[in-house]
């Protein structure tokens, strides 16, 4: 029969990295509920709760069934934490038009588990770090993605076309016939003498580099297609 110690000696260790675990967590989580993620800082602060919780059983939770023919691996828990923490973060992956949204989000669920498992192993300092370490990487790292040159693959170009002429239709024809794939970011109707127009902002991407000339030369040619423009030229 196992004994029971409702207040062992390391009952007030054990609260205090529960609480620092669940602290640092909740401030992950703010961040992502911060972003309007589908995962905040409810998930994110009961996922290092209970990532600390399983760490501290399979640390001080099997101290009385421990003997001289009873030999326990601590870290066994704590493995399987590291492989059922993926179940959920695949939970907040979605791909929609081969766009692949919330891996980030994934990611802090995923780190969040980790620093719920370093206070319950007795490393809170280790936990702070790494969550400063976190903040540091979404937030600050962000600006300087931000600001790193990419490889083109595509062109933004604003599409003025006649309305209700069907040009829409012929325009993603078109850019589909060439390889694009067109996303629309937001239109504006205007009109010029009895003309009744569109102003599409439109996004032209595919997998290979290299100019996009026979592109505006394509859409140039579409009926009903008045002019082309990218918002990046001066003139």
């Amino acid at each position: 029969m196992i004994e029971i110690t409702w207040l062992p000696d390391t009952i007030l260790t054990e609260l205090i990295l529960l609480c620092i675990a669940f602290g640092l967590s909740a401030i992950v989580g703010f961040e992502r509920q911060r972003q309007l993620k589908s995962a905040g800082m409810r998930t994110h602060a009961v996922v290092g709760l209970g990532a600390a919780l399983f760490t501290l059983v399979s640390a001080y939770g099997f101290q009385n069934v421990l003997g001289a023919d009873i030999v326990l691996d601590p870290s066994r828990i704590a493995a399987q934490i590291v492989s059922g923490i993926g179940f959920l973060g695949a939970g907040v992956i979605f791909v929609r038009q081969n766009i692949v949204n919330g891996l980030t989000t994934a990611a802090s669920i995923w780190v969040t588990a980790a620093i719920g498992m370093a206070c319950g192993a007795g490393m809170p300092v280790i936990a702070a770090a790494a969550t400063a370490l976190y903040l540091i990487a979404v937030m600050a790292l962000s600006v300087v993605a931000s600001r790193i040159p990419s490889v083109e693959r595509g062109a933004r170009l604003t599409v003025t076309y006649r309305n209700n002429k069907g040009a829409l239709r012929r325009i993603l024809a078109c850019a589909t016939e060439l390889g694009y794939e067109t996303s629309l970011s937001n239109t504006r109707k205007t009109e010029e003498g009895n003309t009744d127009m569109i102003e599409a902002s439109m996004r032209f991407t595919r997998a290979k580099t290299g100019p996009t000339d026979d592109l505006v030369e394509a859409l140039s040619d579409v009926k009903d297609v008045l002019s082309i423009s990218s918002p990046d030229d001066n003139d």
